[in-house]
């Protein structure tokens, strides 16, 4: 029988991504066989890639190596926390000064706290009671009351004290430290998101936009408690390791003859390995770092059995497992976005006051807070005075204020026990040492080692930064 030979003209040909893509796997699956032949092995990984997330060497010597961002979504009340204000209670129910400032919505007279303040550590600086067990700290804590951002609504702001710019299309603040600096355990995402649902926006804040997609945040959805089902899909149910062994060494042969084709480096190529890596690594690590039963009942009990409360409980063993950074939003949509009723504020403060303290208490403890710069605050703060706006059920509320509010921050090199800035005798806004968010973000920079004017990334023509074209490092809180 003769064999039928074809003509090579018909032959159907495909490229290797086109061939890459029908095997079912992708690009991602050509690092797991190289990670899989060799660190499974104890061996170190031979990869020819270079590794994206390798630790790099700061500008200059740093004073933090590590972040948490508690975000207190929805815009926290300055004069109901950490801004007291006398002339507020003294003068309540009197129109403001001047007049009102532009805000967003329709507002009225001024409006005392319903809430008290109080002393708090050899320092004395004043905290609301709503905050009684973070008060035991505030000697390591720097509360700077003159912070201030551009626009008085939620998605501007977000983005603004998220990634640096109003508008979107910008990496996150925790993509940039992640390109800037890597990360120190290889089988841990080196940003890591938690949030019992989604803010506002929701991953266009912790995006890496045009930064290599290996730095953008890697989200986890906080509101399982079993760390088995808080990453999912974590373990391959359906592959044994031998299987996947045989699958991953044929696409290990074919990235690295195309590698050797290449004239230069393929980033995007190189970042998606470097993601499916690190999400390979994660199987074994993860389930062990998000297993809050390691820990005593004890410390369990001092943080609560609350999404935010295991969330700060996960962030300390995250940092002391190496994670660069560890951002937590509070709460689902907008929960400090109390326009009716700032008495809401109380409700929520139980849930975040104890789990507060206790991450600053067990940083301090296991000697991790010098190297870990904590910040705590919202994408802006709220007005002395009532909303009036007729959509609302009640009328003890405050609207969205962008020109002075409270942020407040604890060790990584900052000076505790002190206050910096202040608003005007009502809390409206910043009249002394303004910092606005472009502030913020090229001090926390500074702490990482980083200058933040050099800190770029080539993009469209333009060497972009985190901090835009401003931005000044706020000297007088480093230690």
């Amino acid at each position: 029988m003769k064999m039928k030979v074809v003509p090579a003209s018909i032959i159907p040909t495909m490229t290797r991504r086109e061939a890459l893509c029908k095997l079912g796997s992708g690009f991602g699956m050509v690092g797991l066989a190289d990670l899989l032949s060799n660190s499974l092995l104890g061996a170190t990984p031979a990869s020819s890639l270079q590794n994206p997330l390798a630790v790099r060497a700061p500008h200059f010597p740093a004073r933090a190596k590590h972040v948490i961002f508690l975000f207190l979504n929805g815009g926290l009340s300055q004069v109901d926390t950490f801004d007291p204000k006398p002339m507020l209670t003294k003068y309540n129910g009197q129109p403001m000064p001047g007049g009102n400032l532009r805000t967003e919505r329709r507002t009225g007279n001024l409006m005392r706290s319903p809430f008290s303040f109080r002393k708090y550590g050899q320092s004395g600086i004043e905290i609301s009671e709503i905050f009684p067990n973070l008060g035991d700290h505030v000697d390591d804590i720097c509360v700077i009351r003159s912070a201030c951002t551009d626009i008085p609504n939620h998605e501007p702001s977000l983005f603004m004290m998220n990634c640096g710019h109003v508008q979107p299309g910008r990496p996150s603040m925790g993509s940039w430290i992640s390109y800037g600096l890597g990360t120190e355990n290889q089988n841990l995402p080196g940003f890591v998101v938690m949030c019992p649902g989604t803010p506002v926006i929701g991953p266009p804040l912790w995006n890496s936009a045009f930064l290599p997609a290996v730095y953008q945040g890697t989200y986890i959805s906080n509101k399982e408690k079993d760390p088995q089902k808080l990453i999912p899909y974590i373990r391959n149910a359906h592959l044994t390791l031998s299987e996947q062994r045989v699958q991953l060494d044929l696409l290990t042969q074919l990235d690295r003859n195309q590698l050797a084709d290449l004239e230069e480096d393929d980033p995007q190529l190189e970042a998606c390995i470097q993601s499916m890596e690190t999400a390979f690594r994660m199987q074994t690590e993860a389930p062990e770092v998000f297993d809050l039963s390691k820990e005593s009942d004890a410390t369990r009990k001092r943080y609560g059995d609350t999404d935010f409360g295991r969330a700060c409980l996960m962030a300390l063993r995250l940092v002391e497992s190496g994670v660069r950074v560890v951002q937590i939003y509070f709460g689902n949509g907008q929960p400090w976005d109390n326009h009716d009723d700032i008495t809401i504020h109380a409700k929520l403060a139980r849930q975040a006051d104890a789990p507060m303290a206790a991450l600053l208490e067990d940083l301090k403890a296991r000697g991790l807070l010098k190297e870990t710069l904590v910040i705590c605050g919202s994408e802006f703060g709220r007005t002395p005075v009532v909303e009036t706006s007729g959509q609302l059920k009640t009328y003890n509320g405050r609207d969205h204020n962008p020109y002075g509010f409270s942020v407040w921050l604890a060790g990584g090199g900052v000076k505790g026990g002190m206050t910096y800035g202040a608003t005007d005798d009502f809390g409206f806004k910043a009249v002394e040492n303004p910092v606005h968010i472009h502030d913020l973000h090229a001090t926390l920079l500074y702490l990482l080692g980083l200058n933040h004017e050099k800190l770029t990334y080539r993009y469209s023509g333009r060497d972009f930064r985190l901090t835009d074209v401003s931005g000044q490092v706020v000297k007088g809180i480093i230690a």
